[in-house]
């Protein structure tokens, strides 16, 4: 039967996080620092809008971008927290998680052999999607900027057949940021080409010291906004994204997302007003504690000898492996859990621009972390 399955789809393989993450599974006794997964509760309130919803029977069919309020409450959100305006009726859709709006910006804009530059090393969820649409990724090593994309480095890759650039900042797996300065610059190379930007913002209300630019800011007729609930609410298993596009492209990408999912949950998109309205400021908490436990992340890391690069967002720290343990990546963690009980994610599962380095998660409990990086220095005993 394998040979009739499309060779695109063959072709792609399942994550490598969530490779890692089942086959630790088998070590129950370990201490996980690998997921992207928030250690929070979704708010009480956003949950009893939910449970309102279920029970005043709100469960039909939205319109397929979504209810109007919500569309409203975020268009709102993101004038308020980050000074950009779309609007609601035209230029949002709401979508089922993030990455259906990352796969639906995709099927709408990119033909066969269409480039899209991706920084490296890059969360995996965009490789295999620009390879469904037969459509090219080229990666940009961000290794010796701080894992930044710089305008030089598009410079550097653009061509003719330059579709999209994908920018995910904050990001994962590093954290790293770009502030409105560096966006400014990589507005000017591109401005007026025929090249769109998709600004992966699902970590923007997770910044730390500095509040979150979006590039849309320089670019609005070019950039396409991603954004959700899953980081900022901890609502993960809820599914609910958003789009934010121009008007002449959103169009378009509502008849996709209508064929693929119809609408978005109604239930979901209840308690999502709820979160945008009532809890807008909800992940001030989260990103106050998550503050605390980069800090102490980070000091444990030196201390102990690791080499890194200090994130000013997310919850991910993306660590080097120090060269004398001549492993690769996934060597060095598959080490790690069996021989010390701590897990976290080997860096090529983030791109070959990923080897030689792991990513923690620090989305758990000071307790948890504690351990673990008192189990990862064990390691650093045989240096």
């Amino acid at each position: 039967m394998d040979q009739f399955v499309n060779t695109n789809v063959k072709n792609i393989k399942i994550s490598g996080i969530r490779q890692f993450f089942n086959y630790v599974q088998d070590y129950p006794n370990s201490i996980s620092l690998t997921i992207g997964q928030p250690d929070f509760p979704t708010p009480k309130h956003v949950k009893e809008a939910a449970i309102k919803a279920i029970n005043e029977d709100y469960t039909s069919y939205t319109n397929n971008a979504g209810y109007i309020e919500l569309r409203r409450a975020a268009a709102n959100f993101l004038n308020v927290k980050y000074g950009i305006q779309y609007n609601p009726n035209t230029e949002i859709i709401v979508t089922v998680g993030a990455t259906e709006g990352i796969d639906i910006v995709f099927r709408t804009l990119l033909t066969n052999q269409d480039e899209v530059l991706l920084p490296g090393p890059i969360y995996p969820g965009y490789e295999p999607l620009i390879l469904l649409n037969n459509a090219k990724p080229v990666y940009m090593d961000t290794r010796n900027t701080n894992f930044k994309v710089t305008a030089d480095l598009i410079k550097k890759h653009l061509t003719e057949k330059t579709r999209l650039i994908v920018l995910p900042y904050p990001s994962n797996p590093t954290g790293v940021s770009l502030t409105g300065e560096e966006l400014q610059e990589i507005a000017n190379v591109i401005k007026g080409k025929n090249i769109f930007v998709l600004a992966d913002e699902i970590y923007s209300e997770l910044v730390y010291g500095q509040r979150h630019v979006s590039i849309a800011k320089f670019l609005p007729k070019q950039t396409i906004i991603i954004n959700g609930l899953s980081k900022s609410h901890s609502m993960t298993g809820w599914r609910i994204g958003f789009v934010f596009a121009p008007e002449e492209i959103c169009q378009h990408m509502l008849k996709v997302h209508q064929y693929n999912v119809t609408c978005a949950s109604s239930i979901s998109q209840m308690a999502a007003i709820e979160a945008l309205t009532n809890g807008i400021d909800d992940a001030l908490e989260m990103r106050a504690e998550y503050l605390k436990r980069r800090d102490f992340v980070y000091e444990k890391l030196c201390k102990l000898g690791f080499e890194t690069v200090l994130p000013d967002g997310a919850f991910y720290f993306f660590v080097k492996i120090p060269d004398v343990f001549q492993l690769d990546s996934f060597q060095f963690c598959l080490k790690l859990v069996k021989d010390y009980g701590v897990a976290v994610v080997p860096g090529s599962s983030f791109s070959n621009f990923g080897e030689g380095y792991f990513r923690l998660s620090y989305a758990t409990s000071f307790n948890r972390l504690e351990e673990g990086l008192n189990r990862l220095g064990k390691i650093m005993q045989e240096v």
